[in-house]
């Protein structure tokens, strides 16, 4: 099934959101109980043979996006996010996180300083050597701007820095957003030195490895990529492939029990069967219900109004501000630091594929088990439950030792 990106309705809110993104920030005072609307898509729909960022921005009940010159109230800090995922005090001992985006974004750097200076996290700066921001075959002349995908951008180095601050980051600019060159990136960013995981916040109906394959097949790197944002809609590609860890969504809110967190199915996020790829040996005890590639193996938090990240993201530019993002373009940078975090990204000697792994360490996951993203044939593939379903897989972090 293909998957469609934006209903009518949302056209017409991601119009929206375009003619406001370059607008002042608003007045309302942050601190005070935001009251949140709807959220809106960063990038706009791909035609055939390219990608869609997944990443959605959270709005005012007028419809306006949230900005703001503070972090908005009602957005997780980075440390929510260890603490709801058992990662606080966890170190990667400088391992090294990829994001493949396409487009450019000259004030990344800039903008990545003032998020981890709110929020005491420590520099994170090319001249350390911490940061490195690459094209798509690894050169210095990077792509053109564009807000959509810069946004996106925003979230995802900003994800990373929250789940696994001593991670490193390399960010790979594809010159567009067709998957040939998105694929490039993805090849580039496996042959950085120190690259243990690679995410990948953008996706386009299914398709096949028979064609794309080559872009993604790197065991012993950890490569996750977004299940999408329209709900139950058949399988997304590139988190459809044989070869990715695919990264579904919840609704993270805080809770009066042991853990201080619930998660229940985020209704935007993807899920799925292929048409077209292998189904992961890994996962033939799952039961999934699928007879070929099943969508999700894993989840975190991507709800933009429960459990959506505070980012500091450009309007134009030149400007930018604080807003409150997610999607489960928020999700595939968490999995990729857990991994990062983990160390465990199998094996390219022996052909293991990190997305593998959370299939032979279940236990150790938080089990979401209540929700739903749409109607579909069969319930496990759009309904929680305890085990692996299609919105959440197997569920969502708890430490590292799921991973």
């Amino acid at each position: 099934m293909k998957r469609t990106f934006l209903s009518a309705s949302a056209s017409l809110l991601l119009l929206a959101g375009s003619l406001v993104a370059a607008a002042a920030p608003s007045s309302a005072d942050p601190g005070k109980g935001l009251a949140l609307g709807h959220a809106v898509h960063v990038c706009a729909a791909a035609p055939a043979g390219q990608a869609s960022c997944d990443a959605l921005k959270a709005t005012d009940r007028s419809g306006r996006p949230v900005a703001a010159s503070q972090p908005p109230s009602t957005a997780l800090t980075p440390a929510n996010l260890q603490d709801a995922y058992k990662l606080t005090g966890l170190l990667s001992g400088g391992r090294t996180v990829a994001i493949v985006d396409a487009y450019g974004y000259p004030n990344l750097e800039r903008d990545l300083a003032v998020f981890r200076t709110q929020f005491k996290l420590g520099d994170c700066t090319t001249a350390s050597g911490c940061l490195k921001i690459v094209n798509q075959t690894g050169g210095s002349s990077l792509p053109r701007f564009n807000v959509g995908w810069a946004q996106e951008q925003a979230l995802d180095v900003d994800a990373v820095s929250s789940a696994c601050p001593d991670c490193k980051i390399v960010v790979v600019q594809a010159k567009s957003a067709s998957f040939s060159d998105l694929g490039t990136a993805v090849q580039t960013a496996a042959k950085v030195p120190g690259v243990v995981a690679i995410s990948n916040s953008y996706g386009g109906g299914d398709a096949s490895d028979a064609t794309y394959g080559k872009y993604y097949n790197f065991p012993g790197i950890a490569v996750t990529a977004s299940a999408g944002d329209n709900g139950y809609k058949g399988a997304s590609y590139p988190a459809s492939s044989s070869y990715v860890t695919a990264v579904g969504g919840t609704s993270l809110s805080t809770a009066s029990n042991s853990r201080g967190w619930s998660e229940t199915v985020w209704s935007g996020t993807g899920s799925g069967c292929s048409t077209y790829n292998a189904a992961l040996p890994a996962a033939s005890g799952a039961g999934t219900g699928c007879t070929k590639r099943a969508m999700n193996d894993v989840a975190a938090a991507s709800d933009p109004n429960t459990g959506g990240l505070a980012v500091y993201y450009p309007t134009n530019g030149s400007n930018s501000t604080w807003g409150q993002f997610g999607g489960t373009s928020e999700a595939s940078p968490i999995i990729a630091s857990v991994y990062a975090l983990s160390g465990n990204t199998g094996s390219a000697a022996s052909g293991v594929y990190a997305n593998s792994i959370p299939y032979g360490n279940s236990g150790a996951l938080f089990d979401v088990t209540g929700g739903s993203n749409g109607s579909c044939p069969t319930s496990v593939w759009c309904t929680a439950g305890a085990g692996w379903d299609g919105p959440t897989g197997l569920g969502t972090p708890n430490g590292v030792s799921g991973f």
